[in-house]
């Protein structure tokens, strides 16, 4: 299974023009069975989504999982999944995370035909120190709920190393993060987008989308990488025992 990240930025690519169209041809490009998004809806007034379901369905075969509860909305604070086709099993809940910032995370427990699967997806703040907060959430609802194979993505804000960095709070359950860079898109030199994965070995195949479209579409360039639910099962089954 192919899973990608990617902060579209509510569309507005390099050159600051707003073409969901672009979006769609990356997503397109990427071919994932799963991706979360990030900065999928309007900032101000009517958090309207920037996609077109029906046109991303048809051109990419993805399925917009909505998360909003505004008409219209396709994200909770901005954060919304697609997945390939109809899941054979979905349910849903959503996280207020703390900080100065308004931040959420969509926590979504999926089965595409392989298997089930828990997909934590989240878009973390720009201040340290509501990143720390905000991944000491995240980890705290991780462990709160029943074991399963479990996808952490989005797009963290953190390309520290530092022990103050909010990466150290996930490392004991999801391993060292492999730094790729992906922003900005025309140069990018900071590592903010992350896919990671419990148990370890769960993800594999990590790289940046870097296309020439990818680099217009948006001021982040996508991440992605494969999942392999055979592959853990039995370190999954060693975890949870």
């Amino acid at each position: 299974m192919k899973v990608a990240s990617y902060n579209i930025h509510k569309c507005r690519g390099t050159d600051r023009l707003v073409r969901p169209d672009r979006i769609i041809g990356v997503l397109g490009e990427i071919g994932a069975d799963l991706v979360a998004l990030q900065e999928v809806d309007r900032r101000f007034g009517q958090r309207i989504g920037l996609l077109d379901p029906l046109t991303l369905q048809k051109e990419t075969g993805l399925h917009l999982l909505v998360q909003s509860d505004h008409v219209d909305g396709h994200g909770w604070h901005g954060n919304a999944l697609l997945v390939r086709g109809e899941p054979v099993f979905y349910r849903r809940f959503r996280l207020t995370l703390p900080g100065l910032e308004p931040r959420g995370a969509v926590v979504a427990e999926l089965d595409l035909g392989e298997g089930k699967f828990r997909v934590i997806a989240a878009h973390l703040g720009l201040l340290r120190r509501s990143r720390v907060d905000q991944a000491n959430a995240l980890l705290n609802a991780f462990l709160e709920l029943v074991p399963m194979p479990t996808i952490l993505l989005g797009d963290f804000n953190e390309w520290r190393r530092s022990r103050k960095s909010s990466l150290n709070v996930l490392e004991p359950y999801f391993g060292g993060s492999q730094p790729l860079p992906s922003f900005p898109a025309q140069r990018p030199m900071l590592s903010l987008d992350r896919i990671l994965g419990w148990p370890q070995g769960l993800i594999s195949e990590l790289a940046v989308h870097d296309t020439p479209l990818s680099r217009k579409a948006s001021d982040h360039l996508p991440l992605k990488g494969r999942v392999d639910l055979e592959a853990v099962s039995a370190s999954f089954r060693k975890a949870a025992a």
